[in-house]
């Protein structure tokens, strides 16, 4: 049966005490080895998990692992789902919702 410890980078049980086995004994050192706390949650699922883990295992959890932004850069205006703002300072959404109201009227011939 498959225990799995980052539910994110499908880490295993096995695959974490394996690390420890191979000498990485300090939280750092399996994260890198292994890949736990790297997927989406950054960590916030398995975390815990793992470090007991390797506190248990004799492993040493004294110092934080180290966290790491996304690999490419995104406005927190991305992440928090809102749209970005022109020079004025006005939300382009509501420009947008104006025009999606009211159509243009026609410039060429008719």
């Amino acid at each position: 049966m498959k225990t799995l410890v980052c539910r994110c980078e499908d880490v295993t049980l096995h695959e974490l005490e394996a690390a420890m086995e191979r000498g990485y004994q300090d939280i750092e050192s399996v994260k890198r080895y292994t890949g736990f706390g790297t997927g989406w949650c950054q960590g916030k699922w398995c975390l815990a998990l793992c470090a007991r883990l390797i506190q248990e295992r004799g492993g040493d959890i004294d110092k934080p692992i180290t966290p790491r932004p996304p690999y490419h850069p995104v406005p927190l205006a991305a992440l928090a789902g809102l749209a970005e703002l022109d020079a004025r300072g006005t939300s382009d959404a509501s420009d947008a919702s104006d025009a999606a109201a009211e159509p243009e009227p026609s410039r060429g011939r008719r």
